[in-house]
């Protein structure tokens, strides 16, 4: 009788995954080193120092693109989730109808389509309403990131839906609830960490975004990441280390919040 077939006992796998896991985290892991470098080179030690993350908590410019960041974020997520809990409601609440598939393909096109393609459509889209009405704000910035992120709070919180015991809802409507007091008394207290899920990663993807949003910005309107850009350009010294590890150290914050969620019954 042969065995089933099990892809880490194959020869050379163990090789294999350390070799990717040390190519993945090994640059991540210098360049956490090299952001207490004491010098201004990002390749030779000459000594810990906190300098860097000193010089960033000073820079005004670095200041007024975490503000504009976070205000950015904080707008996409709360919007993409919010269209992501209806889109989910809709697609899991409902029977089924002719064309869902493509209505589930639509929500997820950001995640199918190249981003750069989404950021060109965005910036012609964008570009004729600035002509129009000549407002150039910060409005663009956010409903770009919501669009963009409604497929990344889409899935967790379709995923809790759809994990969900339907017998508590069916009960409350046999008992005469409406359809919202249904959702507000029983599903939203059994769906809330899937949006929270989904929130965290929309404002984990808005807040890291470069793509969309060089394309998009006007004048101005740097955020994070594209001042980072913008400093590779230049010179490349570890204040840019110091921001990436801060980023870094979010990002993995939020995405463990996002697994321990995950991971609630209901």
């Amino acid at each position: 009788m042969s065995k089933a077939f099990n892809v880490s006992r194959q020869n050379g796998f163990t090789t294999i995954a350390i070799t990717c896991f040390v190519l993945l985290y090994l640059p991540i892991i210098l360049l956490v080193v090299y952001s207490f470098n004491s010098g201004t080179s990002v390749a030779i030690w000459e000594g810990f120092s906190w300098r860097w993350y000193q010089s960033a908590w000073q820079n005004d410019q670095v200041q007024e693109a975490t503000v504009r960041s976070l205000i950015i974020a904080l707008w996409a997520s709360a919007i993409s989730t919010t269209c992501a809990v209806l889109a989910a409601l809709a697609t899991t609440r409902t029977r089924k109808f002719k064309g869902q598939a493509a209505v589930f393909a639509m929500i997820n096109q950001p995640l199918m389509v190249p981003e750069i393609v989404t950021a060109v459509a965005l910036l012609i889209f964008f570009a004729m309403i600035k002509v129009a009405t000549g407002y150039t704000g910060l409005a663009y910035l956010i409903v770009a990131h919501s669009a963009f992120c409604i497929p990344f709070a889409y899935l967790p919180i379709r995923a809790r839906l759809q994990g969900m015991d339907l017998s508590l809802e069916q009960a409350a409507a046999d008992l005469y609830a409406t359809p919202f007091k249904v959702f507000r008394r029983v599903t939203l207290p059994q769906l809330w960490p899937g949006i929270l899920a989904g929130a965290m990663l929309a404002f984990v993807i808005s807040l890291d975004d470069v793509v969309i949003t060089e394309f998009v910005k006007s004048a101005g309107q740097d955020t994070l990441p594209t001042y980072m850009l913008g400093q590779l350009r230049r010179v490349v010294t570890p204040e840019v280390n110091a921001i990436s590890t801060v980023l870094f150290g979010i990002s993995v914050t939020f995405v463990i919040a996002f697994t321990v969620l995950g991971k609630i019954k209901n």
